[in-house]
């Protein structure tokens, strides 16, 4: 639901920026119907299985290309062997959009040509440990939007999974970048908030999250 207050825009570190209710509700639902339909296939939505034989509490689907545990390919080895779907160009041009507002700066998204979106769904249950998203051959910023269900998400620093860490409900429709000195930074998802989402967005329950990066790859 809209917040009663406006909760104003938050630098959690140099170049991360935290945006609340930056995409509007009719634009959240545009994402929820293509999310929909990116889950369906080619490369179906999955539990990412680890290299030691856990498997990953959210469900994973990739666009442009197939990430999994800890590298890039063009075709999902690991689930049918089909290739992605494609990365459309409406959504990088959200992703410079995105850029230039986050950052209050109309060309900070020039020259910025994500090629791929890892979108994660999380249930009630679903966790995301503290990580840093280093797969890229690339530092160009991460794009993240949120969907559904509000989260508490944990921002920490480029050197250890420890403090200092700062954490913030990213609620529906919020945006998060984290480029420039912060683009390493370690971070995660301690807990979803079951039922705070609006189903206006078409996500009845759970919480989408779509993080646009460049890869730095080519074919």
């Amino acid at each position: 639901m809209d917040a009663l207050i406006p909760r104003p825009p938050a630098r959690l570190g140099p170049g991360a920026v935290h945006r609340p209710g930056w995409l509007p509700k009719e634009q959240q639902r545009q994402l929820v119907t293509a999310c929909r339909e990116w889950a369906a296939g080619p490369v179906p939505l999955r539990h990412t299985r680890l290299p030691r034989g856990g498997v990953m509490s959210v469900q994973t689907v990739c666009l442009g290309w197939h990430w999994q545990p800890y590298r890039y390919t063009r075709t999902a080895g690991d689930v049918n062997g089909s290739r992605v779907a494609a990365f459309p160009e409406w959504l990088a041009e959200l992703g410079r959009r995105a850029l230039a507002d986050a950052y209050d700066d109309p060309d900070a998204g020039e020259g910025y040509d994500p090629d791929t979106a890892l979108i994660n769904f999380y249930d009630g249950r679903a966790k995301m440990g503290m990580h840093q998203d280093k797969d890229e051959q690339s530092g160009a910023p991460v794009v993240s939007l949120s969907i559904g269900d509000t989260c508490l998400f944990r921002f920490g620093n480029t050197t250890t999974r420890g403090r200092p860490y700062t954490d913030v409900e990213l609620a529906s429709g919020d945006l998060f970048v984290f480029g420039g000195p912060s683009r390493f930074a370690y971070h995660g998802v301690t807990r979803v908030f079951e039922g705070t989402g609006d189903p206006a967005t078409g996500l009845a329950s759970g919480r989408l999250n779509i993080t646009l990066r460049v890869t730095g790859l080519t074919d």
